[in-house]
């Protein structure tokens, strides 16, 4: 009746192994480390890195704990965990000179940083820690102000090439095409053509709405964005800045970065482990924008060049190998309307190549820019902290349609995909501004971490006491039960690699109390069945068995409210949502199997069982 078979007890000897093993890394803490990273999309950072780190570490007698290479994508981040912060502070110096003689521009970003100090043996086992959000591990949270005046201005800009091509497609002649302000001012000459143009732009900029206006002898349509194509253009634009930051700081290898919007217009990024508030500044600022620009290779522009002076409306950039290139200043091309860029080879000559595609409107663009340009060379440009260098300025042979570009020359299949990559990496749509920044340093972090700890701690000590008191060896049953809870609800985040935070730490001490519940309601059922008469074996198995209904259906309402939270909330109450959803589950397991394994080990095999120690089991009085 009271007796499990083996599989079951080797079933929660296994469950309780593995709590113990992936909760212990938890228990190391964190050492102090500096990550080197690239500061440059031109830039890469590979395993080579690792040589040359320890290299500069020994030479300046700096004793490492452990150097790693962590492959983020197509680049990569080098960490090296230091013996105390004060060898990590050294470090970053060493690192920063030896990395960047010239620290106007830098090639590498080298970062204080935290790492797990948990053995070689326990990593092994993929038995990593919890990651400790913001307010427990220290490091930078900043807020971003996107401006969207900027994003209107350039969602104009770019419509107004839409009306121009347009327009130019549809054969309707016009007097000059304007963005005068948040409107697009196309002039007629006579009312006819206006009406044609307003026609065709009717059907093809669903965006826009247009009006009439009569000036003089000029007859002109005035278009302004529609209120739901504005709040398009300005949610379009959040939302590629916040894809562009989280591809930036993933590639840095920062742990578990927040990256979320807040309101209509603001940004929240939050780099736990970083305290170094200059370089997540630069972390943040190193979005780089693409631009596509025709080169002007003419013999005038390159004369005038050689006598000293930039010609008017060109600018000189470098190429990668260092060669200056004269560009004019009009953008062709920006990185909006790239959608893929993958490194390859020519279907002709097999050297390796970057493949492109484009969007419709991009598309369109290259297509009438390559007919009209043959022979000419184009410049791919990227800038990175307001500085632009020539990828790549491939020489225009035929015009090129269909959205399909490729980009070949003397290039190696490790600059092809390099080049893939900063094509790849996007550009912000608009600009932003850093209008709240806080560090919290670990200092705090730590004492958060004791608090919540003590809370924890002191909370299972006073519901242990209580159920030992009230329910006597049913109790002690109850506190083993509750402390499996515990164990595999810590090893079960670690194994998620969940972030702890402050509300994840109250939902924890929830859980404990959503846990002991079920175990209060076993041992009362089993009490009352004690009073109806029945024997101990019998109550033991009725009560467990009675109990499983209630404990099924307050556990599942409780579980509903967690994953509403989970589904309509954000930030903290989510952190709070999943860790007391995890809780309800892992309490179920050890409430009912745990608790009940332990009664049946001990009471089971005890086949003239008179008393068990259940508290005091008071009995109704015969009338």
């Amino acid at each position: 009746m009271n007796r499990y078979p083996l599989w079951k007890y080797i079933m929660v000897v296994v469950a309780i192994v593995i709590g113990f093993v992936y909760t212990l890394p938890n228990f190391f803490g964190e050492s102090p480390a500096v990550q080197v990273s690239s500061a440059k999309a031109t830039v890469k950072v590979d395993a080579s890195m690792m040589g040359r780190v320890e290299q500069s570490l020994q030479a300046a007698n700096i004793p490492n704990t452990g150097l790693y290479f962590d492959q983020n994508g197509p680049v990569g981040t080098v960490r090296a965990r230091l013996t105390s912060t004060d060898q990590q502070l050294r470090a970053r110096d060493l690192l920063e000179k030896e990395l960047n003689p010239d620290s106007t521009d830098p090639s590498y970003t080298v970062a204080l940083n935290l790492l797990s100090a948990s053995p070689a043996w326990l990593t092994s086992l993929h038995a990593l820690p919890m990651y400790l959000g913001l307010d427990l591990r220290g490091g930078v949270h900043f807020l971003l102000q996107v401006d969207m005046r900027a994003a209107l201005t350039k969602r104009y800009d770019s419509l107004t090439g839409d009306v121009r091509s347009l327009l130019r497609d549809k054969n309707v002649r016009h007097n000059g095409i304007d963005r005068v302000g948040d409107t697009i001012e196309v002039k007629f000459r006579d009312e006819a053509s206006r009406e044609a143009a307003r026609g065709a732009l009717t059907d093809g900029m669903p965006d826009l709405q247009f009006t009439e206006q009569v000036a003089g002898s000029d007859f002109k349509l005035i278009g302004a964005l529609k209120p739901a194509a504005i709040k398009t253009a300005q949610d379009n634009a959040l939302g590629q800045n916040i894809s562009t930051l989280h591809n930036r700081i993933n590639e840095l290898g920062v742990a578990e970065p927040i990256i979320q919007q807040q309101g209509a217009d603001r940004i929240v990024v939050q780099l736990p482990g970083v305290q170094d508030v200059a370089k997540a500044k630069d972390i943040l600022g190193r979005t780089a924008t693409l631009e596509v620009r025709l080169v002007d290779d003419s013999p005038e522009a390159q004369a005038s060049f050689a006598s000293g002076t930039v010609p008017f409306g060109l600018e000189r950039f470098n190429d990668r190998d260092g060669r200056p290139v004269l560009v004019r200043r009009q953008v062709v091309l920006t990185g909006e309307n790239l959608t893929d860029a993958q490194a390859g080879f020519d279907g002709q000559s097999q050297q390796p190549a970057v493949h492109l595609t484009l969007d419709a409107k991009g598309s369109r663009i290259f297509r009438d820019v390559t007919r009209d340009n043959l022979k000419k060379r184009m410049a791919i440009l990227l800038f990175e902290k307001g500085k632009g260098e020539v990828v790549t300025a491939p020489v225009i042979q035929s015009e090129i349609s269909g959205g399909r570009v490729q980009i070949s020359g003397s290039m190696t299949s490790a600059e092809a995909a390099d080049t893939a990559l900063l094509l790849r990496a996007g550009s912000l749509a608009a600009p932003m501004e850093i209008i709240e920044e806080r560090t919290i340093g670990p200092s705090l972090g730590a004492d958060n971490i004791e608090k919540g700890f003590k809370s924890v701690a002191y909370g299972f000590a006073a519901i242990a006491v209580f159920m030992i008191l009230y329910y006597g060896l049913f109790g002690v049953f109850s506190a083993i039960a509750l402390s499996v809870n515990l164990l595999l609800l810590i090893a079960l985040l670690s194994m998620l690699q969940a972030t702890l935070t402050l509300p994840g730490i109250a939902a924890i001490a929830l859980a404990l109390g959503m846990a002991i519940d079920s175990n209060v309601l076993i041992n009362e059922r089993i009490r009352e069945e004690l009073r109806a008469g029945a024997s101990p074996q019998q109550a033991i198995n009725l009560g467990f068995e009675r109990a499983w209904g209630t404990i099924l259906d307050s556990n599942a309402t409780t579980l509903i409210a967690a994953v509403a939270l989970l589904a309509f909330g954000s930030g903290p109450v989510r952190a709070f949502a999943i860790v007391h959803g995890l809780g309800i589950l892992t309490s179920m397991f050890s409430a009912v199997v745990g608790a009940r394994a332990l009664a049946n080990l001990w009471y089971g095999r005890r086949k003239k069982l008179q008393k068990i120690s259940i508290g005091q089991v008071w009995k109704p009085k015969e009338v």
